[in-house]
């Protein structure tokens, strides 16, 4: 059974609007990248989803293509986004496959909860080799085939259909701070900097490059990994209450959908986002603006600074390196 377009899409995007184009992606079997994917292949394009387990980037792509009839959707597994050769090679292959690249989305990203004393600079390094390297790998890759494209799609256009346009998935954490997200706050200050550099460098070769900020998404891999579980597991009695207080940190009073951040990746991919470019378009109700309230790695009872003088975050975070002292 495919997933409803109500959970990645909402009813305001008319059918058509990417009709021939082709979306390369990495990270597009996750939660949010496939919710991205299926938006664009339901409203009329071909996609290349890259990532490095074989099983789940081919299963999904065999899903995704099932939100419309005669959608090419292709899985690439055994990707690493820190290997530039791979990553060319793939980006390759999607061109000879599926004839172009019009969007490209850096969706790929490594996070744990860990405070700066339980990171090992190993462990700091790899997340900004996934999340920094890997967008840049990922943008290298693509660049010839996006500026191609861009050349054939003048921006605006008078059919209405777009092409240039890169896009990389970053965080608000950098913004004002985060506990325990050093490592990830590191890595996306790097990306939002790099994306705009493109911009300035590609735009006047008709590229647009954007960062896409989302806040707490409910029901995806990385809220487990940064949410407490008594907050995004459970449907009764405690985990409920969790979670509902947890929305309510929120100033527009819930956590997102992978639905807002695909609709808002529609947008900026459409003719209706052609003068968007070298910016940041945060998904997350306002939540950045309110960092006390919504920390990761906590229970809903641990207040900053208590956890931290304590030193402890909550032992229901979904990673091993959750018994890592503060």
């Amino acid at each position: 059974m495919t997933v409803p377009r109500s959970e990645y899409l909402s009813n305001v995007w008319a059918d058509g609007i990417f009709a021939g184009r082709v979306l390369f992606i990495t990270g597009g079997a996750g939660s949010i990248g496939s919710a991205q994917t299926r938006a664009l292949v339901h409203l009329g394009a071909n996609a290349c989803i890259v990532g490095r387990s074989v099983e789940k980037t081919e299963a999904a792509a065999r899903e995704i293509a099932k939100v419309r009839d005669g959608a090419r959707v292709l899985g690439l597994g055994g990707v690493d986004v820190r290997n530039f050769e791979a990553l060319k090679a793939a980006a390759d292959r999607c061109v000879a496959e599926l004839g172009a690249i019009d969007f490209v989305i850096a969706g790929a990203a490594g996070n744990f909860v860990a405070p700066i004393s339980g990171l090992s600079p190993n462990a700091f390094k790899t997340v900004l080799e996934i999340d920094t390297l890997g967008t840049f790998h990922t943008l290298k890759a693509t660049l010839p085939h996006l500026l191609a494209s861009a050349a054939r799609n003048r921006n605006p256009s008078p059919s209405g259909l777009t092409g240039g346009r890169f896009l990389a998935v970053s965080v608000t954490f950098h913004y004002t701070g985060m506990p325990l997200q050093a490592h990830v706050s590191a890595a996306k200050a790097a990306v939002d900097a790099l994306t705009a550099t493109a911009a300035l460098e590609y735009g006047p070769m008709g590229l647009t490059a954007n960062c896409l900020a989302p806040g707490a998404i409910a029901g995806t891999e990385g809220m487990a990994r940064l949410a407490s579980r008594l907050v995004t597991d459970g449907t009764k009695g405690e985990a409920d209450a969790a979670t509902a207080t947890a929305g309510r940190t929120v100033p527009s009073g819930r956590w997102g959908t992978v639905r807002d951040i695909a609709d808002a990746t529609v947008f900026l991919f459409s003719d209706a986002g052609n003068y968007i470019n070298g910016t940041t378009i945060v998904v997350d109700g306002a939540g950045w603006r309110r960092p006390g309230e919504n920390a990761v790695g906590l229970d809903p009872d641990m207040r900053y600074p208590d956890f931290l003088l304590k030193g402890e975050f909550s032992r229901h975070v979904k990673d091993g390196r959750r018994k890592a002292k503060l």
